[in-house]
């Protein structure tokens, strides 16, 4: 059993892994099942204070600046790869994410907003995949690819509008991928985080253990061992029969999804920041936010 989860002699190239969440996570245990791990960010100083640690502990971990929402900064990522001892075999599409402040309702959402959403959220992994399943076409290797979509991407996400559809779509891409892939034995999947516990999280929701105990079934938020646990699942030959799945990994909150208040705004949001902003808006005047 343990060696279905080895990824040893493999290359994953993992988005995003320097914010210390999700994606350091994830590349700190795709490492120790043995994989090469390209870690990429646009931040060399995130690199430095939550990936080079993982170097300097002896893990196969490169980390490389860059903007994978770029075409050049993917271009650096895959020569990167070719330059490097192994098999290109995984991708893990972590970056993403989104301001807090496009916390809004859908009539004032601005193109910008929508833009810069669905860039770092569908566009980002489309074209990171898109890449990687190339290079494994080209030589032939089977490979797997995980996206992180979201809990606002499987039910409804008021005031969230783009985030929310950008992450639904992030799934509808997983499909199509998984489907055109399945022939060369790429997968590809997804998971679907609930709220879990990261610094990024903490900008936007507030401590309460007691609201979270009666919104999520298991009584408490994620962690993000417990999704990077999910991804290294579906890299590796554990899940070599599954492809095209998005998997819920929220400790139960969508079986509940009973964290929204009589205005339909969501119950984990700072009341005196977030929640407060959203609610100033005025739906009766000119709309449609501005055009930046």
């Amino acid at each position: 059993m343990d060696d279905l989860l080895k990824l040893d002699g493999r290359i994953v190239v993992v988005s995003g892994a320097g914010g210390g969440g999700i994606g350091t996570m994830v590349t700190r245990m795709a490492a120790e099942a043995g994989a090469t791990v390209i870690a990429v960010s646009r931040s060399k100083e995130n690199l430095d204070e939550h990936v080079a640690p993982l170097a300097q502990q002896g893990l196969s971990v490169i980390p490389v600046a860059a903007d994978a929402s770029t075409d050049e900064g993917i271009g650096a990522v895959i020569e990167q790869t070719r330059a490097t001892a192994g098999d290109l075999y995984g991708l893990v599409n972590v970056a993403g994410g989104a301001d807090p402040s496009t916390w809004m309702p859908s009539t004032r959402v601005s193109r910008s907003d929508w833009r810069e959403l669905f860039t770092a959220n569908l566009e980002t992994a489309f074209f990171m995949s898109r890449a990687v399943a190339a290079e494994l076409k080209k030589h032939g290797k089977p490979g797997s690819i995980v996206s992180i979509a979201s809990i606002s991407g499987m039910n409804t996400a008021p005031f969230h509008i783009a985030y929310g559809t950008a992450k639904a779509a992030v799934t509808a891409m997983t499909r199509t991928m998984a489907l055109e892939l399945a022939a060369d034995n790429i997968r590809v999947n997804a998971i679907a985080p609930g709220v879990t516990e990261t610094a990024a999280s903490h900008t936007y929701v507030d401590e309460d253990p007691e609201r979270d105990r009666r919104a999520i079934a298991m009584g408490r938020r994620g962690r993000p061992e417990e999704q990077a646990g999910a991804i290294l699942f579906l890299l590796s030959d554990l899940s070599s029969y599954i492809t095209g799945q998005t998997l819920l990994v929220d400790g139960g909150l969508s079986l509940k999804w009973s964290h929204l208040d009589a205005d339909n705004t969501s119950l984990f949001l700072k009341d005196e920041t977030f929640r407060a902003a959203i609610k100033r808006w005025d739906d009766t005047d000119s709309g449609g936010g501005d055009e930046r």
